[in-house]
């Protein structure tokens, strides 16, 4: 009985990996044919007011950036804390725990809390609004990936670099850092992946500009923001945009999410 049950198990099991297999493919299949016939030079060379996509790709690489200037230095700082100053304490136990909520907390909700602290007291939609609501959404992630990759490295060296009389300080950025660095900027990597193809907290925080611009202080032009318009809209070459730019944001997250895997596989070998 107990094998047949064991047998039944592991047969739904692969079927249902099977099935979640097909319809990925599908999804990945129909995106590349749509995507490769929707790409030409003009999308490059020009702004969404003219059917391109030049201010948009830019826009979206800014507001990454700048996320990522606000949440890892944060996110970083908070790992170290937990992991190297919290000493198991109820108040470390409390933020790995609140840092486990926020990596699971639907995004859209981010995006109107930005709304509602930011964008709502200035009165206009902006990109330091967006910026901040992928960086609040980036900080989870690498407070959770930088407390367990330094969890993972040996107390010997944290007692080595004691023993010789080197200050906490400097153990925990001259040894115990350079050891869990592999693991860290993979966690970095993930976590921009994530917010790079982000829409819902930009939706109301940041929005949307057709034009190119660099002012942050106002309606920031964003690529995932424009892909969600586009697709609606009843203009047959206004869809091809956002297939293109839906193929070039899954192209540009793929590649970032082989790096992270090849650079883990590289520090296991």
């Amino acid at each position: 009985m107990r094998f047949f049950i064991n047998k039944l198990i592991l047969f739904l099991s692969s079927l249902a990996a099977v099935i979640g297999l097909l319809f990925l493919f599908w999804i990945l299949i129909t995106l590349m044919i749509k995507g490769i016939d929707s790409i030409n030079w003009h999308i490059f060379t020009n702004d969404l007011v003219d059917n391109g996509l030049r201010n948009l790709l830019i826009g979206q690489f800014i507001l990454a950036i700048i996320a990522v200037l606000i949440g890892v230095p944060i996110g970083l700082v908070a790992g170290i804390y937990l992991q190297e100053y919290s000493f198991g304490s109820k108040y470390a136990e409390f933020i790995r725990n609140l840092s486990d909520v926020m990596m699971s907390a639907p995004s859209i909700v981010i995006g109107t809390f930005i709304y509602a602290v930011v964008v709502n007291p200035v009165g206009h939609m902006n990109g330091w609004a967006g910026a901040i609501a992928l960086a609040i959404m980036m900080i989870p992630i690498v407070v959770r990936t930088t407390d367990d990759m330094l969890g993972l490295v040996p107390k010997e060296l944290r007692e080595a670099g004691v023993a010789i009389g080197a200050p906490k300080y400097k153990v925990i950025f001259d040894i115990i850092l350079k050891a869990a660095k592999v693991g860290i900027m993979t966690g970095f990597l993930l976590a921009f992946a994530r917010i790079v193809g982000e829409t819902a907290p930009l939706l109301f925080t940041s929005g949307n500009s057709e034009y190119f611009t660099l002012n942050l202080n106002e309606e920031y032009p964003s690529l995932t923001v424009a892909i969600y318009n586009l697709a609606t809209m009843p203009n047959e070459n206004l869809v091809k945009i956002a297939w293109a730019g839906a193929f070039l944001l899954t192209l540009f997250v793929l590649i970032i999410n082989l790096i992270g895997r090849f650079i883990v596989k590289e520090r296991v070998k």
